[in-house]
């Protein structure tokens, strides 16, 4: 997917970058967030036990941050989180 040269322009003018390099950050992004909910949830899930996060903590946190996402993924109750990651 080509980004629109509207936005290529804007980062150009806005950050300093060329529009080879607007046109590979915007790909980076959209690619970021292109990624699956479950996807996102089993891969942070992982990242923060890691760091000894405890599921109880674990879980109200991802509900944060999936809210926080551009395009926010819908309201997921603990146990919808909880069969993702195990089933």
């Amino acid at each position: 997917m080509e980004p629109s040269s509207d936005l290529v322009r804007h980062l150009v003018a806005t950050t300093g970058l060329t529009p080879a390099e607007a046109r590979r950050v915007i790909g980076d992004v959209v690619a970021y967030y292109a990624e699956p909910v479950e996807d996102v949830v089993r891969r942070r899930h992982a990242e923060l036990k890691t760091y000894g996060a405890k599921n109880p903590e674990i879980f109200a946190r991802l509900a944060a941050e999936l809210s926080r996402r551009p395009v926010a993924a819908p309201e997921l109750s603990e146990r919808q989180l909880r069969r993702m990651i195990y089933g």
